[in-house]
C-alpha cells in the first residue's frame, strides 16, 4: 500500500487556508518565484522534527532525500535561500499561525486533576542566551545576550495559551501588566517575581484570583484566622491586611497568607492569596502545579530548536521560535487527538526518527521500538544528486 510521508501527513494538521490569508495578510510571498511561505514553514517544520544544527544541516537533508521531496511540494532548498526567507519574510505569519493552531488543542487536550472547575493558569518566563557578538541587538548584560520567553501556562490544557519574546532587561510584571488578559473567575500562579500589589489588585477588581509565594520582608497584621489540617502539613491560615503605606494604598482589601510544610522537600512555604473559597491545602497544591511550566520549558529546550538558532536578525530568531511553537502544538494535537498513550517526547523521537518514511502515521503510533524497523519502507538506497 502506498503513503505519502509522515512530514507530508504532518502538514495536513496545518490549516492551509488560514496560513496563506496570513501570508498574503503579511505580503510574505511578494516578489516570490520558487520559495513560497508555505515551503519556508515547511523547511523549518522539518528542522524543527530532525534537530538540524545548521542551514547546510537542512540542505544536506534535503538533499540526501531529494526523490521524496515532491511529497512535500519543495524545490531544492538552498542555504542561502532559507536564510534570506527567515531574514526577510515577516515572523507575525507564524506567530498567527501559533494561535490557529492553538484554538484547535484547547477542545481536545486533558483538564486539570483539581475539584474546581475554574480556569488555572501558570505564568512565568524563561530565559535563552544568545552570544552578545553574534546577536549584539539582544544585548543583556555587559558581555551577555539573551532573550526571554513569557509565558501564561495552561494547566488544565497542559499547552502555553500565550507567548511574548522580548529582550532579556524586561522584567516578568512589566510584561504581565502589558500583555496578559486577566479572565474572571480564573486562578493565576506566579512566584515571586510578580508580587506588584496594584497589579494584584486590577486581578481582584476583575473577580479572578491568584497564587503567589510571599516576601519574606511582607509587612502585614493578622485580622482573622481559619481552621487548618495539621495533618496535611498546613501550619497557619490567617487572614491579613497589608500594614505598609505604599503597599495597602495598592492593595486596600485583605489577603489570605497560609503557612505550609512541604514534606517531600523538607521546606516551608507562605503563600500569597485572593482565595477565600478553596483549602489552605488545596492552595498550597495550586502552587505546587506551578512546576508544570518548569517541565515545559524543560521539554522546549531540550527537544526543540530554540536554544540555537539559522539567522541573526530578531526576524529569523522570532520566525524559528514561532514555528518550534507550533511544532510543539502540533504534537499536542496529535497526541490529545489519537489518545496517543506515550509522552510528547517518544512521539517526537518516533516522528523524528520517520519524517521522510512512507508510512501511515496513524499505524505508527501503535508500534514500539522493535516493530517499527520491520514496517519502514523498503525502497531503494536513497542517493545524494550533484551539484
Amino acid at each position: 500500500m502506498h503513503y505519502n510521508t509522515i512530514m507530508s501527513q504532518l502538514q495536513t494538521f496545518i490549516p492551509r487556508h488560514h496560513f496563506e490569508n496570513l501570508a498574503k495578510n503579511h505580503f510574505g510571498d511578494r516578489y516570490v518565484k520558487k520559495f513560497t511561505c508555505w515551503n519556508q514553514f515547511t523547511t523549518m517544520l522539518y528542522a524543527q522534527v530532525k534537530g538540524c544544527d545548521s542551514l547546510r544541516d537542512i540542505q544536506n537533508g534535503f538533499a540526501a532525500q531529494s526523490h521524496k521531496l515532491y511529497h512535500l511540494g519543495l524545490p531544492l532548498v538552498k542555504r542561502s535561500t532559507l536564510a534570506d526567507a527567515n531574514q526577510t519574510r515577516d515572523y507575525r505569519i507564524y506567530e498567527k499561525m501559533f494561535y490557529k493552531l492553538l484554538e484547535r488543542c484547547k477542545d481536545i487536550t486533558p483538564k486539570h486533576k483539581f475539584k474546581f472547575k475554574n480556569p488555572l493558569y501558570t505564568l512565568d518566563a524563561t530565559v535563552i542566551d544568545l552570544c552578545l557578538s553574534t546577536f549584539d541587538w539582544a544585548k543583556f548584560r555587559t558581555t551577555k545576550g539573551a532573550i526571554k520567553l513569557h509565558y501564561q501556562f495552561n494547566n488544565t490544557t497542559q499547552i502555553p495559551s500565550f507567548l511574548v519574546v522580548t529582550d532579556a532587561k524586561q522584567h516578568e510584571i512589566t510584561v504581565a501588566r502589558s500583555f496578559f488578559n486577566i479572565v474572571a473567575d480564573s486562578i493565576y500562579c506566579m512566584d515571586k517575581g510578580y508580587i506588584d500589589f496594584a497589579w494584584l489588585y486590577s486581578i481582584e477588581q476583575l473577580h479572578a484570583f491568584f497564587v503567589t509565594r510571599a516576601k519574606d520582608n511582607l509587612n502585614y497584621s493578622v485580622v482573622g484566622q481559619q481552621q487548618i489540617d495539621t495533618k496535611k502539613g498546613i501550619l497557619s491560615d490567617e487572614v491579613i491586611e497589608l500594614a505598609g503605606f505604599y503597599q495597602k494604598k495598592d492593595y486596600p482589601e485583605n489577603l489570605r497568607l497560609i503557612k505550609y510544610f512541604d514534606k517531600e522537600q523538607q521546606k516551608y512555604l507562605t503563600f500569597l492569596t485572593n482565595n477565600f473559597r478553596l483549602s489552605a491545602y488545596t492552595i498550597s497544591q495550586i502552587y505546587k502545579a506551578r512546576w508544570q511550566v518548569e517541565i515545559f520549558f524543560k521539554w522546549i529546550k531540550q527537544n526543540l530548536k530554540i536554544k540555537t538558532f539559522f539567522g541573526t536578525s530578531p526576524n529569523a530568531v522570532l520566525t524559528q521560535i514561532w514555528i518550534a511553537m507550533c511544532y510543539f502544538l502540533l504534537l499536542a494535537y496529535i497526541k490529545y487527538q489519537t489518545k496517543y498513550k506515550y509522552s510528547l517526547f517518544y512521539l517526537h523521537s518516533l516522528i523524528k526518527h520517520t519524517v521522510l518514511e512512507r508510512l501511515n502515521l496513524i499505524d505508527l503510533l501503535n508500534v514500539t521500538d522493535k516493530i517499527l524497523p520491520k514496517i519502514k519502507n523498503t525502497e531503494q538506497q536513497c542517493y545524494l544528486p550533484l551539484y
